[in-house]
């Protein structure tokens, strides 16, 4: 009875939150290690990993195990998810105001994703299945970081109007840097099988469509940070607006980096992992930036 209630308390609400965004961000680093190592069909064929095992068998070598780890995790993910409902569920009425429907959507976002995943091996890696596939993830990320918000459920301080104004425009050229660098990656050598054919398109003319987006994203930003800090006077460095644009700022310039330097290196598979991660982070840093900037939300009951 204990260990039940230490599990489903309502008190562990901030834990499942945070546990439900880091695992969104770490199946997409860990989908990026099954393209990356090429082990993309490594499970050639879905639900089962073979013909007659629903596990990788030793004739799968190295990329059957590094394929079905990854299958493996959306388990993890549905029963963080469920703990996440279950106890969200469990909370006051007036505490748990805003956080249904964001938990809701996590566990049929990943049983959907689970599906899309599948349909990636039936149809040999097609880039562009696999470009869905991880924007589906970018959907969830965004959905995990509205649910930490609500739960932490910060009040709204008054900011610079600029600042709010340019929020929208920064999470909107963010996803499409994301949505182009899909592309990219499907021009890109890294197809997660050998034989897998690519999108057909120019990398080194869609690596600098990419970019400008990417750019523009940084300057805005940029933009905002400074005006934000400047709005709190002396109260800036706790505000969860500028943290998230100060975080933001820094990870974009970080990848904006590893994409030059990738980009003259050939898109080493290592570099490219990285530039994964990073994304996905950006991602979840869009929707905060978002909601501290945009957002009045506020709990019923909160304090």
């Amino acid at each position: 009875m204990k260990l039940f209630k230490a599990i489903f308390s309502p008190s562990r609400l901030k834990v499942y939150a945070w546990a439900s965004l880091v695992s969104q961000i770490l199946i997409v680093v860990t989908g990026g290690l099954v393209r990356l190592t090429g082990s993309g069909l490594g499970c050639p064929t879905w639900p089962r990993c073979t013909e007659d095992s629903f596990v990788t068998v030793p004739e799968m070598g190295w990329h059957g195990v590094i394929e079905f780890g990854n299958r493996l995790l959306t388990f993890v993910l549905i029963i963080i998810a469920l703990l996440t409902f279950i106890v969200v569920r469990r909370t006051a009425q007036k505490l748990r105001y805003g956080l249904t429907w964001p938990a809701l959507l996590l566990g049929l976002g990943i049983i959907a994703q689970a599906l899309l995943g599948g349909l990636t091996v039936l149809t040999g890696l097609n880039s562009w299945v696999v470009g869905a596939h991880f924007l589906v993830s970018g959907v969830l990320i965004s959905v995990a970081a509205v649910l930490v918000w609500r739960v932490y459920s910060p009040e709204h301080v008054p900011l610079s109007y600029t600042a709010v104004r340019l929020a929208w425009p920064i999470f909107v050229v963010g996803w499409i840097t994301v949505i182009v660098g899909v592309v990219v990656t499907g021009a890109g050598p890294h197809a997660g099988d050998a034989f897998t054919p690519r999108n057909g398109f120019d990398l080194e003319i869609w690596q600098h469509y990419h970019s400008y987006p990417a750019y523009l994203m940084t300057f805005l930003i940029a933009w905002a940070f400074p005006v934000t800090w400047l709005s709190l006077r002396g109260k800036a460095s706790s505000n969860p607006a500028v943290k998230a644009l100060g975080i933001l700022f820094l990870v974009s310039v970080s990848q904006a980096l590893l994409g030059v330097i990738q980009s003259n290196l050939g898109v080493p598979a290592l570099m490219a992992g990285a530039h994964v991660a990073g994304a996905a982070v950006i991602i979840s840093l869009l929707s905060f930036q978002l909601l501290a900037l945009r957002s009045k939300f506020t709990r019923f009951g909160r304090g």
